[in-house]
C-alpha cells in the first residue's frame, strides 16, 4: 500500500510547500490538490472562506519537490476545456520530469457553478461531456495531432506539444456512478473514491463490474482511496465523529484499529491510500505532526 497526502485548499500556500518537501523526504507516495473555487456548501449558498486554486499552487509543488507524484484531485470536464486540460498537464510534467497525474472528474459543486456562471449540466449530458473531453485528452497527450468531432466539442488536427516526459501520462478519474465506472475503465489509467473501508469497497464492487463489462483488467489500473483518519484514544471524540455527517468516510479510533482498516483497503485491492489533513489538527503544525505520525506509527505496519 502506497501513501499520499491532500491537504485542504484553504491551507496557506507555505503551509502546503512545507508538507510537499516533508511528504518527499518522508517517503511519501504523492501529493493530490482540490480543484475547486470556494469552499462547498452542498447547494447554492455561498460561505466565506480561503480557496486557493489548484493550478497555481501545482507548479509552486513541484518547484519544491523532486520525488513524489502530484495531481488534482480532481480537474471538472464540466470547468476546464479538454485542450487546456491536457496543455497544463504536459507542461507540468515536464516541470516534475515525469510525476504528473491528471486527475479528472466530470464536475459536481453547486456552489462554484452558480456562482461564476458555468452550467452544471444534467447527469446525462454532464456525463457524455466527460466522456468526450476524456478522449480528447488522452489523444491530445499522445498523439500528434487530434481531430474529434462530438456533440460537445470539436477538434480539428489539434496540436498539444511538447509532448508529456511520461510515455503515456495516467488518467485518474475520481468517480463512483456506474456509467463513469465504465468511462474510467475503458479510457483512464486510474480510478479513485472517497470512505472508510466499507463504503470504498462498494463502489469498489461496481468498479470491478465496470471492468468486467468493457474488458478492462481491473489488475492493470492503479486504484486509490481516501478518507478522513483521526487518530485518538478518546472513545467521546471517536464517537461523536462517527455520528457526524462523514461518518461513512471516517476512519477514526487507535493505532491498532487504523492499521487494521488500512489493511482491509490491501484485501480489497486498492493501491493507494490518501490521508486528507482535515482531522489532523487545527494548526499548520499539529497538521505536519499528523502526517509524521501516520507515517512512523501507522504504514510501517500496514
Amino acid at each position: 500500500m502506497k501513501f499520499s497526502v491532500w491537504p485542504d485548499p484553504s491551507r496557506p500556500p507555505q503551509e502546503v510547500l512545507d508538507l510537499a518537501k516533508m511528504a518527499d523526504d518522508d517517503g511519501w507516495f504523492g501529493l493530490w490538490y482540490a480543484d475547486h473555487y470556494m469552499p462547498n456548501t452542498g447547494d447554492e449558498s455561498f460561505t466565506a472562506g480561503d480557496t486557493h486554486e489548484c493550478w497555481a499552487v501545482l507548479p509552486a509543488i513541484v518547484a519544491v519537490t523532486s520525488r513524489i507524484r502530484v495531481g488534482p484531485l480532481v480537474a471538472p470536464t464540466s470547468v476546464h476545456h479538454p485542450a487546456l486540460l491536457a496543455n497544463r498537464a504536459a507542461s507540468i510534467d515536464r516541470l516534475t520530469n515525469g510525476r504528473f497525474v491528471l486527475g479528472m472528474g466530470a464536475g459536481w459543486q453547486i456552489n462554484e457553478h452558480t456562482a461564476y456562471g458555468i452550467e452544471l449540466e444534467e447527469p446525462g449530458p454532464r456525463v457524455s461531456r466527460f466522456e468526450e473531453s476524456i478522449q480528447i485528452v488522452r489523444s491530445l497527450l499522445d498523439t500528434d495531432r487530434t481531430t474529434f468531432a462530438g456533440q460537445f466539442y470539436e477538434f480539428t488536427d489539434a496540436p498539444c506539444d511538447p509532448k508529456p516526459i511520461q510515455d503515456r501520462l495516467p488518467i485518474l478519474v475520481g468517480t463512483k456512478s456506474p456509467r463513469m465506472l465504465r468511462i474510467t475503465a475503458t479510457h483512464a489509467q486510474e480510478w479513485n473514491t472517497w470512505g472508510a473501508p466499507d463504503l470504498a469497497g462498494d463502489v469498489r464492487e461496481k468498479f470491478l463490474t465496470a471492468c468486467e463489462s468493457v474488458g478492462t483488467d481491473p489488475a492493470s489500473m492503479h486504484t486509490s482511496a481516501q478518507a478522513l483518519v483521526m487518530m485518538t484514544d478518546d472513545q467521546e471524540k471517536i464517537d461523536a465523529a462517527y455520528a457526524g455527517p462523514m461518518g461513512d468516510r471516517l476512519i477514526a479510533g487507535s493505532d491498532d484499529k487504523i492499521v487494521a482498516e488500512m489493511g482491509r483497503y490491501v484485501d480489497q485491492g486498492f493501491d493507494e491510500f490518501i490521508v486528507y489533513d482535515a482531522t489532523l489538527g487545527a494548526s499548520p503544525e499539529q497538521r505536519l505532526d499528523g502526517y509524521r505520525r501516520f507515517m512512523s506509527d501507522i504504514a510501517p505496519h500496514v
